[in-house]
């Protein structure tokens, strides 16, 4: 993996390094001349003596739908902490386009500059309507309590009918979301992230749980997603993961085991002992 050009730099799209937690990125700039909206260079992160991560090196282009599958206990869930902020790597960059290194930025400045994160329990707000979240969602970067009151323009409740479509809850637009089901708040909650318009989405096995016709309108949701936007799907759910998958990643040990196809994956004997075969 080729490191960012400006690796070396102290990034320029921040704020200031010293700023408060809120303090806002410049993302309209982000530089993707080499293709790849996000790199993680030789990332190690030790808990207590474990290696949560063992010098993981990693890659994502941009509008890529990347597949990361392994074993509990991998390092899948600390290498989504480590993208978003929530874990600082003991070693090791990452970085968001070429210049903006995501390890001098907070969780807030990170989820600003365009990286959005679904965890794998839905976080809706119940006792508002489907519509209400969405529309919460879209003014989450202003102050709340303007932005609560002001009336949406017609260029916003169109936006809203688009991503209404786009994760099919038009029927549900006025239900209240507590009511929705698993697999809808699932869908709600991905529309809520859309809403802010990231430039990444890392996704936690956002299938668990979901019936058979849901699962199958997620995979349709996310290829539709692919290109406009760059997801990082980690799921346990192999039968997913084939309807979706371009290229697959596999984590054993904070390490990446094996890297490809689908098919090529599957048929990888070291994948096969640490992970499928079981």
């Amino acid at each position: 993996m080729n490191a960012p050009a400006h690796a070396t730099h102290a990034t320029h799209a921040t704020a200031g390094v010293g700023d408060t937690a809120g303090a806002r990125v410049v993302t309209d700039a982000l530089d993707t001349t080499h293709g790849a909206v996000l790199y993680l260079d030789d990332i190690t992160v030790s808990f207590d003596g474990f290696k949560a991560l063992n010098k993981l090196t990693l890659d994502i282009d941009v509008g890529e739908l990347r597949c990361v599958i392994g074993p509990n206990g991998a390092g899948k869930t600390t290498m989504m902490d480590v993208i978003t902020g929530k874990t600082r790597p003991d070693n090791g960059q990452v970085f968001f386009g070429q210049t903006i290194d995501l390890t001098r930025l907070s969780e807030a400045q990170i989820a600003h500059a365009g990286i959005g994160r679904k965890f794998q329990k839905p976080t809706v707000f119940e006792h508002h309507t489907v519509f209400e979240n969405l529309e919460l969602a879209m003014k989450a970067d202003k102050r709340v309590r303007q932005s609560l009151f002001a009336r949406l323009s017609s260029e916003q409740r169109d936006r809203i009918a688009e991503m209404l479509r786009q994760i099919r809850l038009t029927d549900s637009a006025d239900r209240e979301a507590g009511l929705l089901s698993h697999g809808q708040k699932q869908w709600l909650e991905i529309g809520m992230l859309l809403m802010q318009e990231p430039k990444l989405l890392l996704l936690d096995e956002p299938v668990a749980g979901m019936s058979d016709d849901e699962t199958e309108r997620t995979a349709e949701l996310f290829l539709s997603l692919a290109g406009k936007h760059s997801l990082v799907v980690v799921e346990h759910d192999m039968a997913f993961v084939e309807i979706i998958a371009r290229k697959v990643t596999v984590l054993h040990e904070g390490s990446v085991l094996a890297e490809g196809k689908m098919s090529d994956v599957q048929n990888d004997q070291r994948v096969i002992e640490v992970y499928l075969g079981r």
